[in-house]
């Protein structure tokens, strides 16, 4: 009689030696979904705010936007800064156990200059060759000195991933990606999920202390609010404005928040597919008075609750990159009437793509009726986040918001977006002088000459406007009061060694 509740217990002792019942997960919800989880072709914010946990970086930034080791623990430049080498770190394996070495560097950063769905051309642009000098050391020479490079290197362009799972999946690597960051991939549920796992072999393994990492895309803010108060989440990102002072008075949550390095814009299909075959993507006219019959200063008092600034450049105004002789413009509906008569129209039709979260929509809604009284009549449309951004890859689209976290380096927030072959120009947008301009910049070692080069470029893009700057907001977050060790950056990505839970 007594067999039965004998074998009961060792049934159940048995069921919790096989359950990691000690086992740590951090739930977080995110404002969209990523796209492709490929460092060589992926564009998405969240996909960064991912590959934080899964992917190293050559080199990292720290929080207060300095570029510090990571794969590589030192490197230097030539004195013609034509020639960069770095030293890399050993003893580091991917996620397939295969080893970190510099032949597996010059197989990543070769796959993103040669890959042809690779959007990190344009940022390794400047790079004639990598080439490997020893078993742990890594050389680029560059066909011209690039200040901006260690930058890029810093970001996706230097994540290095598994060169035999690149081999084996080729432009597929998304599907099961394979990296050498903490966490390492297990699954993915389109718009559902994103799951990690800690890396038992990571080479900082000291300062991981969650063994799983879920990532659910929640667009709505309200609704992500709420599964962080009701548990279901342990951290969120971007914080709506408005539930600031809610978050601060909740006893159980913590709330973090740091002025973002990006920006908020309209991108203007200039030149990309038929859809360009429209009145504000033929006549910067129609653009100028489009920009000038937005307030911005109220429009980002309104949305964001004095957490977000005007601007109209891809640097904020307390940046040292901002042209003061550019100040954000006030609103003027005189002049933007004006405009569009000289261009031969009373009211103009225009299309705007919008993501499909709460604030975002807000936002472009109040637009939408600022433009209107100048006479520009919106139709918006809302859609998903990833597939946003492909729609404007495609060409599919008049006008579309996005935003764009932004880059420790100048460089980074500006040239992708506007040379003629920049990886992300989605408006196709070409001016040759403001080519020669930024690439100008990106050779110079002289910060004042990279500002002079900047300030001419930025004059003629002010006037052609193939993006319309609205401003730059703060990353929020809030997290349950268990979370711990997360330290808030400008870059607004979510660093997990250090963080802890419980």
């Amino acid at each position: 009689m007594r067999i039965l509740p004998r074998l009961s217990t060792l049934l159940l002792a048995s069921a919790l030696l096989a359950t990691p019942a000690l086992s740590t997960e951090l739930r977080i919800g995110l404002q969209d979904d990523a796209d492709v989880l490929d460092p060589a072709q992926s564009r998405t914010f969240v996909g960064r705010i991912v590959y934080t946990a899964m992917c190293d970086k050559l080199v990292d930034v720290s929080p207060d936007l300095k570029i510090v080791p990571q794969l590589a623990t030192e490197w230097n430049w030539s004195a013609d800064g034509k020639e960069l080498t770095m030293k890399l770190r050993e003893g580091v394996k991917f996620h397939d156990d295969t080893p970190l070495n510099a032949a597996a560097v010059v197989a990543t950063i070769e796959r993103n200059m040669t890959l042809p769905e690779s959007r990190r051309k344009s940022e390794l642009s400047s790079v004639a060759k990598v080439e490997a000098t020893s078993d742990y050391e890594v050389k680029f020479t560059l066909k011209a000195p690039d200040v901006t490079l260690l930058a890029q290197l810093s970001d996706r362009a230097g994540m290095i991933v598994s060169p035999k799972a690149a081999a084996e999946l080729g432009a597929n690597f998304g599907s099961k990606p394979v990296c050498a960051g903490p966490f390492k991939f297990v699954e993915r549920v389109q718009q559902d999920r994103i799951v990690l796992e800690k890396f038992a072999d990571y080479w900082d393994k000291d300062k991981v202390f969650i063994d799983k990492v879920t990532y659910l895309p929640i667009p709505d803010t309200t609704v992500r609010l709420a599964n962080l108060r009701s548990g279901e989440l342990d951290m969120i990102e971007r914080l709506a404005a408005t539930d600031a002072a809610s978050v601060k008075a909740d006893d159980s949550l913590t709330y973090a928040d740091v002025v973002n390095i990006g920006y908020m814009a309209l991108y203007v299909n200039i030149a990309n597919g038929p859809r360009a075959d429209n009145p504000l993507g033929k006549d910067k006219r129609l653009r100028q008075a489009f920009s000038l019959a937005i307030d911005r200063e109220a429009l980002n008092q309104v949305v964001y609750e004095g957490t977000a600034v005007g601007g109209n450049q891809p640097f904020p105004p307390n940046s040292p990159w901002f042209n003061k002789d550019l100040p954000v413009p006030v609103r003027d509906l005189e002049k933007a009437k004006a405009l569009i008569k000289e261009a031969g129209f009373e009211r103009v039709p225009i299309e705007m793509q919008i993501p499909n979260n709460p604030v975002a929509a807000q936002m472009m809604q109040i637009v939408q009726a600022m433009v209107a009284e100048a006479g520009f009549d919106v139709s918006l449309k809302t859609t998903e986040f990833a597939t946003l951004l492909s729609e404007q890859t495609a060409g599919n689209y008049q006008l579309s918001r996005s935003d764009w976290s932004g880059r420790v380096d100048p460089d980074g927030n500006l040239h992708q977006f506007v040379t003629c072959k920049g990886g992300i120009n989605d408006s196709k947008y070409c001016n040759p002088e403001v080519d020669t301009l930024l690439n100008e910049a990106r050779a110079s070692t002289d910060q004042a000459v990279r500002k002079q080069k900047y300030d001419a470029a930025g004059k003629i893009l002010n006037e052609d406007l193939p993006v319309i700057y609205l401003g730059h907001q703060s990353w929020i977050w809030a997290s349950k009061k268990e979370v711990t060790g997360f330290v808030p950056s400008p870059d607004g990505m979510i660093r997990l060694l250090g963080v802890k839970k419980g």
